[in-house]
């Protein structure tokens, strides 16, 4: 019998995982006094906001591929032209995508593979070069 590989969306747990780690992501943003020039570029409500990320992030982990669904291709440099991101506000996104990763307990392997990945997403998404 031909067994299939997971996914990462798969070995993550799936959807509840994937929607505590968007939702946890966003209430260390909210609450981190080092994340605050990274939460200053989100509206005040950040729901509009947790739910993008939890779709674009099911179907970049491999499950359902929720956000080209409902809104096309992801495009996520050029959606994210509008705001100044260099070094400093990637690093603050890492910060709070490993704060999450670590309050959901989420182990090795997987949890270096994925915030190994997502540090190269976030890089990608600078558009300010640093003096």
């Amino acid at each position: 019998m031909d067994q299939k590989q997971q996914t990462p969306y798969e070995l993550l747990g799936g959807e509840s995982v994937l929607r505590n780690l968007v939702k946890r992501f966003y209430e260390i943003m909210d609450t981190l006094p080092e994340t605050k020039s990274l939460r200053d570029m989100h509206p005040q409500d950040l729901q509009g906001s947790e739910d993008k990320l939890f779709m674009f992030m099911s179907g970049w982990l491999g499950g359902p591929n929720l956000f080209q669904e409902k809104f096309g291709h992801p495009r996520l440099r050029a959606r994210h032209m509008p705001f100044k991101i260099g070094k400093p506000e990637r690093d603050q996104w890492m910060i709070c995508m490993v704060h999450a990763f670590d309050d959901l307990k989420i182990e090795d392997p997987l949890r270096s593979e994925l915030l190994h990945s997502l540090l190269r997403l976030a890089d990608h998404m600078r558009n300010q070069t640093e003096s």
